[in-house]
């Protein structure tokens, strides 16, 4: 057999009990890794913000829709 089969074979026995797991339960991990990059995004967006209010309003222009009638009523303390 070919290097590259025999790869792919010990690839999927290593990695089987997952594979079934994942076709049995129909669950991944990827809305936990696409929370995880918005994070790292925004953290990176808002590097030198001084001004809480100002990257408050970033952070919720980047993750998505502000509500702007509520945005400047809301205190922070």
């Amino acid at each position: 057999m070919p290097p590259e089969i025999r790869k792919l074979g010990r690839t999927l026995h290593n990695w089987s009990e997952r594979i079934c797991n994942y076709h049995h339960a129909k669950i991944s991990n990827g809305p936990t890794e696409a929370l995880n990059n918005l994070i790292k995004r925004i953290k990176r967006i808002g590097f030198g913000f001084r001004n809480f209010t100002n990257y408050r309003i970033r952070v919720l222009l980047y993750a998505g829709k502000p509500n702007w009638r509520t945005l400047n009523s809301i205190i922070v303390r």
